[in-house]
C-alpha cells in the first residue's frame, strides 16, 4: 500500500479499532480500501467472460442420497441472518416475520433442521450468521427449541466497516444517527468472521466438514441428501446452486466463466453500462446464483491459511445517500463482497442446476403477500412450496410501492389475510385499495383506484382476469 493510500486508511483502521472491530476484520477492508483507492470498481466486462452451459442437474443426483446420509453427523445448515429488511419498513431481524401457518421464518427454519435430525436420527446443527441488530431478536427465538442446542455456538456475528464519504473518501461521521456510519461488507464476509468468530475450528474439531449456506429468508433451501452425498462422493470443495434465469431474472447476477476457466459470478453492479443487454440477455447467461451455497471446510480453512485470511473477492462497490430517507444527503460508497464470488477462489469448484422451488426468496411485500397466500403450501419437512393446485409455474404480484412498501402497510389494507392466488397468474394493483377476508384472484388481475381515499374490495369478492 503507498505511502498516500496508507495515510488515507488511518483513520479508518482507529474508527474499526475504536469498535472492538477484530485485526482480520480490519485487514480485509484495507485490502478493499486500497483498491477502491486505486480506481477499482469490480466491473467485469463482457469480453472478460464466456457463458455456461455444462451444469450438471440436481435430478440426476438422487442415486448419491445414500452417501449424504451417512455423511449427515459431518454436516452443518448455516443460515445468513444478518438483514433487518430495512427495505419493508423493519427494524428487527427480517427472519422474524410471519411467513406461514403463524410461523416465522426463524421457526421454520427451526423446525426444517429439526425434522432431519428426527427422520435421520442425527445431530445436524443450525448456526445464523447474525448481524450486530439481529442478534439478540433472534436468539430469544432460538431460546424456545432447547432441543436444538448441540454444544456448538448457536450463532456468530458479521462485521462492519465503515462507509466512506464519496467527496474526499474520508470515513463518514453522522451524528444524527451514528448507525448511518456503518454498513455490512456484503455476504462474502461469511469467510473472514468464521475464523474470527472462532466457529470454523470449532466446527472443525467437531468433525463437521460440509456447510449447507442459504439466504434465512429462502424457506425452499432445506439440506437435500442428494446434493450432500454427490458432493462427498466427488470430493468437490465447492458448490453454487444456479437456478435457469427468466426475464423477470434479467437484472440478478449470473454465471459465468472467467478468462482462466474458472467459473465466476457477475452480479448487477459489476456489469459495464455498455455491456447491460448481454448481461441481461436470460439465453446467452443462462444461470444465476440462488445464494445456496455448499462449502467444504477443511478446504476452505486450507486456503484462508494459504492467504493469511483473506480470500481476496472481487470488490462491488456501492454509492448511496448517507440517511436511506433522505436522497440529498451526502453520498457515500460502501466496499462490498458477495460470498458465491468465493467459486472462483476454489479449484474444482462446481455449479449444479436446481428446480426453482429451492428458491422461494422474500425481498418486497409482493413476495410476502405470494408467500402468505394458498399460492404456497407448508409441507411435511416445513419447506415452502408452490401448491400443486397450480396449473401456473409463475405467479406475479406487483403491489403499489407508494401504498404497500411496508409490512405494516400490507398488513392494513389486508387485515383478514391474503387473498386466494392459487389459480392466479398476475395480480396487480395500483393506488390505495384495501381488501376484505375471502378474496379470490383469478387470471391476469389489475386493482386500480385513481381517486382520492381507499377503495374497498368487499369480503368474498371474486377478481377475474
Amino acid at each position: 500500500m503507498s505511502a498516500s493510500v496508507t495515510a488515507a486508511f488511518a483513520p479508518f483502521a482507529a474508527k474499526m479499532q475504536a469498535a472492538g472491530l477484530p485485526q482480520l476484520a480490519i485487514d480485509s477492508f484495507r485490502v478493499h480500501f486500497e483498491q477502491y483507492r486505486r480506481g477499482a470498481t469490480g466491473l467485469m466486462p463482457e469480453a472478460s467472460i464466456t457463458p455456461v452451459d455444462d451444469v450438471p442437474d440436481a435430478g440426476a443426483l438422487a442415486s448419491y442420497a445414500a452417501a449424504g446420509r451417512r455423511a449427515l453427523e459431518h454436516a452443518v445448515v448455516v443460515k445468513l441472518n444478518g438483514g433487518l429488511g430495512t427495505s419493508m419498513g423493519l427494524s428487527a431481524a427480517k427472519s422474524l416475520l410471519p411467513a406461514k401457518d403463524g410461523h416465522s421464518f426463524l421457526d421454520l427454519i427451526v423446525r426444517q433442521v429439526l425434522h432431519l435430525r428426527e427422520t435421520y436420527a442425527c445431530g445436524l446443527p443450525l448456526v445464523l450468521m447474525n448481524s450486530f441488530r439481529t442478534r439478540e431478536d433472534s436468539r430469544r427465538v432460538l431460546a424456545r427449541y432447547p432441543q436444538l442446542a448441540t454444544g456448538l455456538p448457536a450463532d456468530f456475528l458479521q462485521h462492519k466497516v465503515p462507509r466512506i464519504r464519496k467527496s474526499d473518501d474520508t470515513p463518514v461521521v453522522w451524528p444524527a444517527n451514528p448507525e448511518h456510519e456503518w454498513c455490512p461488507p456484503g455476504h462474502g464476509d461469511i469467510y473472514p468472521a468464521l475464523v474470527t468468530s472462532g466457529l470454523l475450528p470449532a466446527l472443525r474439531g467437531r468433525g463437521i466438514r460440509w456447510a449447507f449456506v442459504s439466504n434465512s429468508d429462502n424457506l425452499g433451501a432445506v439440506l437435500d441428501l442428494g446434493i450432500l452425498g454427490w458432493i462427498v462422493s466427488e470430493q468437490i470443495p465447492f458448490v453454487m446452486e444456479v437456478a435457469d434465469r427468466r426475464e423477470a431474472d434479467r437484472k440478478g447476477g449470473h454465471l459465468a466463466r472467467g478468462a482462466d476457466g474458472r467459473l465466476v459470478l457477475r452480479e448487477t453492479a459489476q456489469c459495464p453500462r455498455e455491456d447491460e443487454r448481454a448481461f441481461q440477455d436470460v439465453r446467452r447467461h443462462r444461470y444465476f446464483n440462488t445464494n445456496n451455497l455448499w462449502i467444504d471446510l477443511e478446504v476452505l480453512a486450507r486456503v484462508l491459511d494459504e492467504r493469511q485470511g483473506i480470500l481476496g473477492l472481487p470488490l462491488i462497490t456501492n454509492e448511496k445517500p448517507v440517511d436511506p430517507e433522505d436522497p440529498s444527503s451526502p453520498r457515500v460508497v460502501q466496499l462490498e463482497t458477495a460470498m458465491g464470488a468465493a467459486i472462483a477462489v476454489f479449484a474444482g469448484a462446481r455449479a449444479l442446476r436446481v428446480p426453482r422451488g429451492r428458491l422461494v426468496p422474500v425481498k418486497t411485500t409482493s413476495d410476502l403477500l405470494t408467500l402468505w397466500s394458498d399460492a404456497y403450501d407448508l409441507a411435511d419437512d416445513f419447506r415452502v412450496v408452490l401448491s400443486p393446485r397450480r396449473t401456473e409455474p409463475d405467479l406475479v404480484v406487483d403491489l403499489d410501492p407508494t401504498y404497500y412498501r411496508q409490512v405494516g402497510d400490507l398488513e392494513a389494507r389486508f387485515p383478514d389475510g391474503a387473498p386466494s392466488l392459487v389459480t392466479c397468474r398476475r395480480f396487480v394493483v395500483r393506488g390505495d385499495v384495501h381488501f376484505g377476508g375471502g378474496v379470490v384472484v383469478e387470471g391476469d388481475v389489475t386493482v386500480r383506484r385513481d381517486g382520492p381515499g381507499p377503495h374497498r374490495v368487499a369480503a368474498g369478492t371474486m377478481l377475474r382476469g
